[in-house]
C-alpha cells in the first residue's frame, strides 16, 4: 500500500465490502461491525459510518491483513465493479 488510497467514506466502504461477501452485524454509534468467514476462521472489522472521507490510516488498517486483507488494489478493483 505504498501509493495513496482513494478517498472513500465509511458508508461507501460498507457497500463495497457487502458486495464482497461481508455480512453486516451490530451497529454502534461509531460504526458497523462486518464479518466474513474464511474457511475455519471468521474475520471481523468495524467500519466508521461517517459520510466524510476516512483518514488514510484508518482505511489502510481496515484494508490490511489483520482486518479485511483486501488491500489497496483489491479495493480499487471492487470500486470499479460497483
Amino acid at each position: 500500500m505504498g501509493e495513496s488510497l482513494p478517498g472513500i467514506s465509511g458508508t461507501e466502504l460498507i457497500k463495497v465490502l457487502k458486495k464482497d461477501g461481508w455480512i453486516e452485524g451490530r451497529r454502534t454509534t461509531h460504526g458497523v461491525q462486518l464479518t466474513k468467514v474464511f474457511g475455519d476462521r471468521t474475520r471481523v472489522t468495524i467500519v466508521p459510518t461517517k459520510d466524510k472521507h476516512m483518514p488514510n490510516g484508518t482505511l489502510a488498517a481496515i484494508l490490511g491483513p489483520k482486518q479485511t486483507g483486501i488491500g489497496r488494489e483489491g479495493l480499487l478493483t471492487m470500486m470499479r465493479l460497483k
